[in-house]
């Protein structure tokens, strides 16, 4: 018995459904994608790690080379003015590494706060290389016995005041990192007062 003849319509009409609903799937999914409000129209959101790559190439981009050394320049002026300013009040946020923290700043206090024999060093050895250059036998004898008890003092005032510093620091920072603060403190001794840095913050004879 011969097959039973299928209407051409039919077929034309099954082939058009078939090809409309891919199409009709795919602006479903197209409408289900949220477009970002920066996006140009017809095109998806960009993802996360792809928009945040063009906003630091952009930002990148932005500054040229130029101008990227010219902002550093002045970062690093500002800066060093905020520490000049520093070291002339005291004022513990500006000041160099070398400078900060209580322990350091009371072993300045205690130097600034009485005599050092070793802030006298730099005056006394001008007048004894002056004393020195006189050909005069007795003068130069003179200037050579000077610089002699001029060193002999300048340690042993280094000395007591080295032991004195260290014990006082011992009972005023048990707790806390006191290396290298005797000899900051001594180096800071063999200064002339009015060039040290930081400036003194108490005058001689004030407890620190």
């Amino acid at each position: 018995m011969p097959p039973h003849p299928v209407p051409l319509g039919f077929v034309f009409r099954s082939r058009a459904k078939e090809e409309k609903a891919p199409a009709d799937k795919a602006q479903v999914t197209d409408s289900k994608q949220t477009r970002h409000p920066q996006a140009p129209k017809g095109r998806p959101t960009p993802k996360r790690s792809e928009a945040q790559s063009q906003r630091r190439s952009v930002a990148n981009t932005s500054l040229s080379r130029k101008d990227a050394a010219k902002r550093q320049r002045e970062e690093r002026r500002q800066a060093m003015d905020r520490q000049r300013q520093a070291l002339a009040s005291g004022d513990e946020r500006y000041l160099p590494v070398r400078d900060k923290g209580p322990v350091r700043r009371y072993a300045r206090d205690f130097v600034d706060s009485r005599f050092n024999i070793a802030e006298f060093f730099l005056p006394m050895a001008v007048v004894i290389l002056v004393l020195s250059v006189v050909r005069v036998p007795s003068v130069q004898s003179i200037a050579l016995l000077l610089w002699m008890v001029v060193i002999v003092l300048i340690v042993l005032d280094s000395a007591v005041s080295g032991f004195r510093l260290r014990k006082q620091l011992n009972e005023r920072f048990p707790d806390q990192r006191r290396k290298g603060a005797v000899a900051y403190g001594l180096m800071r001794s063999l200064q002339m007062r009015r060039l040290r840095l930081p400036k003194p913050q108490v005058k001689r004879g004030e407890r620190p």
